[in-house]
């Protein structure tokens, strides 16, 4: 069974995350016995394109813009980050589970159905799209990097907050669906009710300890 350590990095800018995620990743490749660690962090408002993400998924002039924008690692079009939504960073070894990247992301999406299922939201897949939807509204996008069987980037769910920054893209190039939150479904949810649950969900969907 493989150990997992978690590490709550708080609302931590995305660059540093980033950057930090990088190093743990290079420190799992150069020494196979560095533990499996599951990442959970807030990001102050910032968009986020895959490596092949297209522009045309930005409804603002980049020229212009003065917000935060990254182009990222991770496979995906674009999305946002925001306080109020949990990002999830597992940097695991697949080897000590399946090596097997569809087996991984729909991994990440069961654990968000199951976390759901706890505050009974119930919470599906869209055949033909990654990620997790509520009443054909996407509450969690993943977008996933994996480098010899070590992962890194993950997942984001939309707990409450404001969603308003979703308005200048479409989400993960997605155009005929919009985005939710749980809070929609639970009005005083907060990250930090969340975070735990999502935790032990982790650990039971992953089989690690």
């Amino acid at each position: 069974m493989a150990h997992l350590e978690i590490e709550d990095l708080g609302l931590l800018p995305y660059k540093i995350a980033w950057e930090y995620q990088q190093s743990i990743v290079q420190q799992k490749l150069n020494n196979p016995s560095f533990p499996d660690k599951l990442i959970l962090v807030q990001h102050p408002p910032v968009y986020t394109l895959g490596t092949g993400a297209t522009t045309e998924n930005l409804k603002f002039d980049l020229n212009s813009f003065s917000g935060e924008i990254h182009r990222i690692e991770r496979g995906g079009e674009v999305t946002y980050h925001y306080p109020g939504q949990i990002v999830a960073y597992p940097i695991l070894n697949l080897r000590s589970y399946q090596q097997d990247l569809h087996w991984y992301l729909r991994q990440l999406e069961e654990v968000i159905i199951c976390l759901l299922a706890k505050y009974d939201v119930k919470a599906e897949r869209i055949k033909g799209l990654t990620g997790v939807w509520v009443d054909n509204t996407k509450i969690a996008a993943i977008g996933i990097k994996v480098k010899r069987w070590v992962t890194m980037h993950g997942f984001a769910l939309n707990v409450n907050g404001d969603l308003s920054g979703f308005n200048q893209i479409i989400p993960c190039g997605i155009k005929d669906k919009g985005v939710t939150k749980l809070s929609n479904f639970l009005p005083s949810i907060s990250v930090e009710d969340v975070k735990p649950e999502l935790v032990k969900t982790f650990i039971s969907i992953f089989e690690c300890s």
